[in-house]
């Protein structure tokens, strides 16, 4: 299958972007999906997905009924994947990493892919699309790492000590956010998001509120 003669799914995927966000576009008028993979190592160049999982954000609100999660047949590496909560029946018993990305691709659509460190599981995501499909990842994605960042160089952290350390389970400290289901895809996900709400909620205070402001990449 190629992006010249693609699935049902894939080309509603594709079409999408005919008409889509622009860097002006309010971020309350934004569907945001926020993503998180499991995947049997670190290497995104090698590595394979075990678990993908995400949940919608618009307007301020977490939409749990906007949500997608799947487990990927995984017959090889099972220490690494049982790291993640699947068990190894679970892991044999998933589906093929081709029907599974596009099932994830007709529920992204243009969807702006939010994430810790998401560009690892954007890397990871399009090798895995231009492996099966010929395409890669055509969406505008946006690092809560960066967010956050850039809202504390901004002062909006003014009167608490300097962020340090901007792993997942420090913000959740940071933010108050129990971080239930921890290494699993879906329960990420859903982490990832309540962090994503209270960044946007500062977001606004500090004046960003396009989808320009929030997807700058933040650099020394």
């Amino acid at each position: 299958m190629t992006a010249a003669d693609p699935a049902p799914g894939l080309a509603a995927y594709l079409a999408a972007f005919s008409a889509t966000w622009e860097d002006a576009s309010p971020t309350d008028a934004v569907r945001f999906v926020v993503l998180d993979t499991e995947t049997t190592g670190t290497d995104a160049t090698r590595d394979h997905l075990v678990s993908i999982g995400a949940v919608a954000v618009e307007d301020g609100q977490i939409v749990l009924a906007d949500s997608f999660e799947a487990t990927l047949r995984i017959a090889h590496n099972l220490a690494s994947v049982t790291v993640h909560g699947i068990t190894r029946d679970e892991a044999r018993d998933g589906i093929e990493e081709p029907e599974a990305l596009l099932a994830f691709l007709e529920y992204l659509r243009d969807g702006v892919i939010v994430g810790h460190h998401i560009g690892f599981d954007v890397k990871i995501m399009s090798r895995a699309c231009e492996q099966h499909f010929g395409i890669v990842l055509q969406n505008r994605s946006l690092d809560t790492m960066d967010l956050t960042l850039h809202l504390q160089a901004a002062g909006a952290f003014a009167g608490n000590s300097e962020i340090s350390d901007f792993s997942l389970d420090s913000l959740c400290s940071i933010f108050g956010v129990e971080p239930r289901d921890r290494h699993t895809a879906g329960g990420d996900a859903f982490i990832t998001a309540q962090i994503f709400l209270r960044l946007l909620r500062l977001a606004r205070r500090y004046g960003r509120e396009t989808l320009r402001d929030l997807c700058l990449p933040y650099s020394v």
